[in-house]
């Protein structure tokens, strides 16, 4: 917290950051109504570079490297991240504070607004869709439905106006951050994760601080979701133990059994597949959610095992 009182929130520009950010100032003026809070919009590379896609820039700290910069300057106090954007691997002296209870996590086909169709199942054989993610481009070219995958870059609003001004067919997205900004009726269908796996901890989101700060770790306490930490554990372990120098076709979902994050079994799904879904390598692991982590890397060997490591050995040397 700042000398002056102050509890400095770092948040990126776009609308779903602020989105965001602000429903974590919201969630901790009501448990603390005297606590004075401000947020600090700090622009990332991924924000400001714009015209290459995200595989051929790098993938590590794209949307969150300047904002902890200004963490461990002490330019803020903590920072709010779509938790997917978040790196595995956490600069020195922070740490993930809190993680918030997860939105829905699966992904979503945004039709053009002047097509007749309203699901993937409709559409044509050879039909152009925008995305920004190897992982869903390469589950869409598995789908054997000789689609032409485009890449798409820049903030939902921005997704939004190219998608209009395109003769795509349409494009996808996060559901979360589209009903997150009001968007819902633009959805055509809402992906079944048997279809699409999501991204890594996709829905929730990561509040990060300095290690040694315990004053905002105790204020941020009371935005931590035991199940979703849990969950996201498992998919960050898998990411981790797979993560290479480039991004990767990896798709990841952790659920609990009986629906109850306290109780049951922690099952994770994942999969690993080549940049143009000719090869999907998937598998399954399970386990006590207490043992997350363990649980995230015995499904990253036995993945490994079955094919991805080939597959990663390809994509890092660039064929």
């Amino acid at each position: 917290m700042s000398a002056s009182g102050v509890l400095r929130i770092g948040t990126r520009g776009s609308a779903l950051a602020i989105w965001q950010a602000r429903w974590v100032r919201d969630a901790l003026q009501r448990q603390h109504p005297d606590l004075a809070i401000q947020l600090e919009i700090i622009k990332t590379t991924g924000d400001k570079i714009l015209d290459s896609p995200l595989s051929l820039i790098g993938d590590k700290g794209l949307f969150t490297r300047e904002i902890e910069q200004a963490l461990l300057r002490k330019d803020i106090d903590l920072a709010v991240h779509s938790l997917k954007d978040l790196p595995t691997e956490l600069p020195a002296g922070l740490v993930l504070g809190a993680v918030t209870e997860r939105e829905d996590v699966r992904d979503v086909f945004i039709p053009h607004p002047r097509a007749r169709h309203r699901r993937l199942a409709d559409l044509e054989a050879g039909s152009v869709l925008a995305t920004g993610s190897l992982r869903r481009r390469a589950q869409l070219l598995a789908m054997g439905r000789s689609f032409s995958v485009v890449d798409i870059r820049g903030n939902l609003n921005t997704r939004m106006r190219r998608l209009e001004e395109s003769t795509w067919a349409g494009m996808i997205l996060a559901r979360a951050g589209v009903v997150r900004l009001g968007w819902e009726e633009k959805v055509g269908e809402t992906i079944d994760p048997n279809v699409m796996l999501p991204a890594v901890g996709q829905g929730a989101l990561g509040i990060e601080i300095r290690g040694d700060d315990a004053r905002t770790r105790e204020q941020i306490a009371v935005l931590e979701h035991v199940p979703t930490r849990q969950a996201t554990t498992a998919e960050r372990a898998l990411l981790h133990r797979l993560e290479g120098g480039c991004q990767v076709p990896l798709g990841t979902l952790a659920r609990f059994e009986d629906g109850d994050g306290k109780r049951g079994r922690l099952v994770l799904d994942g999969l690993v597949a080549t940049l143009e879904g000719d090869r999907v390598v998937r598998g399954s692991a399970s386990g006590s959610p207490g043992d997350a982590e363990h649980i995230g890397t015995n499904l990253a060997e036995q993945l490994l095992s079955d094919g991805a490591d080939e597959i990663l050995r390809h994509i890092r040397a660039g064929s």
